[in-house]
């Protein structure tokens, strides 16, 4: 009888129980200023190119590079991305391939330059951050196509797809599950693990709303979600198989790890990923941090917990590799 492989979850340190000062101040001061500022960006050019700046000022003042990293950019197969490895961390066979959020118009590998280099320091592994095509120069299905080619690009690298670890932040968490939902269709081998910070999931963005009315979200009011992501959707329909994604009982998955901040707009999200994960008999461990601050792990100088948060993905990351690089037992 086939022996079955143990659930993969985190062992470090527990969540807290309350956010701290610090960050609690920063979500106050967030909802005063920030909120209504991206709240007021009209979404035309000059709007967009604001929205783009001010979010790329932020990730580099609150979520710096850490000394010493390094970054080999990439150019080639039709992929655009970079390399980050921190400080005493080598290249080889095994990696994380990070896909960015910001809903599909703002980020790119730059600005999660700071991110990734914790990510690595924190797992002892280079990560390789996709720069995919963003809305609304580019529509849907450009960004999970250039996702797609970032996986194959790794392959075609020399990496197994056991030696890869996926991870995303927002609507990166969204186009992570994307891929590997395409894999299963396909029957392409999965890699290692999944792990998603903040992972949009409802393109609606009706969960949102529901948390924003509950308690106002301090990054931007959830009803400049829609118009955004509508962007990237136009001439689509939210509710085709390719954007209001569904696991199947039986599809062949890689275990998941979710993280969210408690009281963000994307924390029902997050737990819906998590409902739609376990119904579908597939393994998925949900963190619920205390706090608001969306994908806080990637602003650790706002939010202390980040560091905490990312040690846990790191035990997550470690876990699942070692149990796709394990050997299934077989029928005697």
């Amino acid at each position: 009888m086939t022996t079955p492989r143990s659930t993969v979850t985190s062992r470090a340190r527990p969540v807290p129980a309350a956010a701290s000062l610090r960050s609690r101040v920063a979500a106050e001061l967030s909802a005063r200023s920030l909120r209504h500022l991206n709240g007021a960006l009209p979404l035309n050019a000059a709007g967009i190119f604001a929205g783009r700046q001010i979010v790329a000022g932020l990730m580099a003042a609150f979520g710096p590079v850490l000394p010493g990293t390094k970054v080999r950019q990439v150019r080639e197969q039709g992929v655009r991305g970079e390399w980050v490895r921190a400080a005493g961390v080598a290249e080889g066979s095994r990696a994380i391939y990070f896909i960015h959020g910001s809903g599909y118009v703002v980020c790119s590998a730059r600005t999660h330059r700071g991110l990734a280099s914790r990510l690595s320091s924190t797992t002892g592994l280079p990560v390789f951050v996709v720069d995919y095509r963003l809305a609304p120069e580019h529509r849907f299905p450009a960004a999970a196509d250039d996702i797609a080619a970032g996986y194959a690009y790794l392959l075609g690298t020399g990496h197994r797809p056991g030696d890869l670890v996926i991870g995303g932040d927002s609507a990166g968490g969204h186009l992570a599950l994307d891929l590997v939902l395409q894999h299963a269709e396909q029957g392409t081998p999965q890699p290692a693990g999944v792990f998603c910070f903040s992972p949009l999931m409802d393109l609606t963005f009706a969960l949102a709303e529901e948390h924003d009315r509950a308690r106002p979200d301090p990054m931007a009011p959830a009803t400049t979600g829609r118009p955004m992501l509508a962007l990237y959707t136009e001439g689509q329909q939210l509710d085709s198989p390719r954007l209001r994604l569904t696991a199947q009982r039986g599809a062949v998955l890689p275990p998941f790890f979710v993280q969210a901040a408690a009281e963000e707009m994307l924390a029902g999200d997050a737990r819906h990923l998590h409902t739609m994960l376990t119904d579908a008999g597939q393994r998925c461990e949900l963190q619920l941090w205390p706090g608001r601050i969306h994908v806080f792990q990637a602003l650790p100088l706002l939010v202390p917990e980040a560091a905490a948060a990312l040690h846990h993905t790191a035990t997550f990351v470690a876990a699942a590799l070692a149990e796709a690089d394990a050997p299934i037992a077989r029928p005697a």
